[in-house]
């Protein structure tokens, strides 16, 4: 019976463990006023004179000529044609 506990007790500490690991991980849809989005796995505190609006994932734009998608690695924002770093 002791043996069952232990593999019981390893089971939801193996199973909590991976719940953690998963909320740990968040991406984002980032989009600007001009109606460029893209992804982002990390929050970042935008300057404040960027305006920005960022959603959850799963979220999907319902006026497909307002908004695009311009994918970027690293942390920035677009504006205009340019990705601007900071």
């Amino acid at each position: 019976m002791n043996r069952i506990r232990t593999i019981a007790l390893a089971a939801v500490i193996a199973g909590g463990g991976l719940a953690v690991s998963a909320v740990g991980a968040s991406a984002a849809v980032v989009c600007n006023a001009d109606g460029d989005c893209w992804h982002t796995t990390a929050e970042y505190k935008y300057p404040p004179a960027v305006t920005l609006q960022i959603h959850p994932h799963d979220w999907k734009w319902g006026d497909h000529d307002k908004f695009r998608w311009r994918e970027h690695d690293g942390r920035g924002y677009w504006h205009g044609d340019r990705w601007e770093e900071f």
